[in-house]
């Protein structure tokens, strides 16, 4: 996670003057993590640093606060009588629309105190403009430093029925996902759609796939079984990071069998999930939703580890 950049800019068009409170520096235990950050206005707020009588009272100093950027120190057992026995820094800044039209696109740097940059800040930097090495958040030699976030997981949805709407509905707030929500006609999505996502209304859904990234993540769960084997056949010939069709043993088994008359090999075939999500938990659209949500989160989980074990 990053500088949420576009939240910043949409809670100070709504409420005007905006403290953003951010987790600047951990030290032992915390219940969140650098970079976590809240949104405070005169009337309320939005995010969490970790919830509890350390977010209670940032969030009370921040509606009073006087100056632009304050930075704190708190430690959360003897200070705040929580569990978690470790320091946290907060770094609270005050923004308007002009503050937050200065800001930079891609990486958020300020001192916490004024001073000038260090010779530390200056290479990351460097590295992210010269390399694109983003940098994590980070307290360095009293300046705070952040990437702008930007969602990296793309999530392609077919279908805008009851399951595919519960599922925008429970994955839209995940930071990280990009979310395309694809059907057939624009009457098919509702009314009010979530921030952030992308509705396409498409005739022939089928025509969008070559378009869809090649890491990105896919759940077909159209109207209609017939869409579903077109989507399947597409996908299997386009790249994808995951694929889940939603569906029952024997609708899976009768798919297997027609993707293998068009061609696809077993293997290849094998390369979708289905049925999706967990069975166990109900047939509610919404308990069929949190499963899915779930696997999708496993299967992003484990592709991170990946990362992590070939850097």
């Amino acid at each position: 996670m990053g500088f949420d950049l576009q939240g910043l800019k949409s809670a100070v068009t709504a409420h005007g003057r905006v403290t953003r409170v951010v987790i600047a520096d951990i030290r032992g235990s915390s219940p969140r993590e650098v970079g976590a950050a809240m949104l405070v206005w005169s009337s309320g707020q939005s995010g969490t640093i970790g919830g509890g009588t350390l977010e209670y009272e940032a969030a009370e100093t921040a509606r009073s606060q006087s100056k632009d950027r304050v930075l704190s120190k708190h430690a959360l057992g003897p200070d705040l009588g929580q569990c978690c026995g470790g320091v946290v820094f907060l770094l609270s800044e005050v923004y308007d629309a002009a503050k937050v039209a200065a800001l930079d696109e891609e990486l958020i740097a300020r001192p916490a105190d004024p001073a000038p940059v260090p010779m530390s800040v200056t290479r990351v930097l460097t590295k992210l403009r010269n390399q694109g090495q983003r940098p994590v958040p980070q307290l360095i030699d009293g300046w705070m430093i952040e990437p702008v976030h930007k969602p990296d997981t793309p999530l392609w949805i077919w279908g805008a029925g009851h399951v595919g709407r519960a599922l925008v509905d429970v994955l839209s707030p995940l930071p990280d996902l990009d979310i395309t929500w694809v059907d057939t006609a624009p009457e098919r999505f509702p009314e009010n759609i979530a921030e952030g996502v992308t509705a396409v209304p498409a005739s022939d859904p089928t025509l969008l796939v070559p378009h869809a990234p090649e890491n990105a993540q896919h759940l077909v769960l159209t109207y209609s079984h017939t869409l579903d084997l077109a989507l399947c056949h597409a996908l299997l010939k386009h790249e994808f990071s995951f694929a889940g069709l939603i569906g029952s043993a024997t609708k899976w088994a009768r798919f297997r069998s027609r993707l293998g008359g068009l061609g696809h090999s077993a293997g290849h075939i094998a390369r979708i999930t289905c049925p999706i999500g967990d069975p166990s938990l109900g047939k509610h659209p919404q308990m069929i939703a949190v499963g899915v949500a779930g696997e999708i989160l496993r299967a992003g989980a484990k592709e991170e580890l990946k990362k992590d074990r070939r850097a």
